[in-house]
């Protein structure tokens, strides 16, 4: 099961990162559409993190390197559901902060993002 979600993060993270990276203006916009819904907007953005971060937390419990990467990645994704959760209103002021002027932070992770999908890929092939 490790193995099988190694391939889930990296394929996951490839496709967020590159779209990150290839449309900014629609994650600001989706944001500032969340953001616009209140605190469903902010249970909306919960249930991804927790869904992502929970299949991890369930499948890859591995606490040595590297592998701990995917592992604190995958807790890291739900304590932010969790906050989703439990303090909507700082999440809907995270959310109003993205801006078309500050899209570029949205291509700046997707670079992170890419940058963890290859180090997962490289994870499974190694191993």
């Amino acid at each position: 099961m490790e193995h099988a979600t190694q391939v889930f993060a990296a394929v996951s993270l490839l496709v967020i990162g590159l779209s990150h990276l290839f449309q900014p203006k629609a994650w600001v916009a989706w944001f500032q559409g969340l953001a616009a819904q209140g605190a469903s907007g902010a249970f909306t953005e919960g249930f991804l993190c927790l869904s992502f971060g929970g299949i991890i937390v369930a499948f890859h419990n591995v606490w040595q390197a590297p592998g701990i990467v995917l592992t604190l990645l995958g807790w890291a994704q739900v304590v932010k559901g969790l906050g989703r959760f439990l303090a909507p209103e700082l999440a809907i002021g995270v959310m109003r902060k993205a801006s078309m002027k500050h899209a570029w932070f949205f291509q700046a992770g997707g670079v992170f993002a890419l940058g963890l999908s290859g180090f997962f890929w490289w994870l499974r092939v190694r191993s």
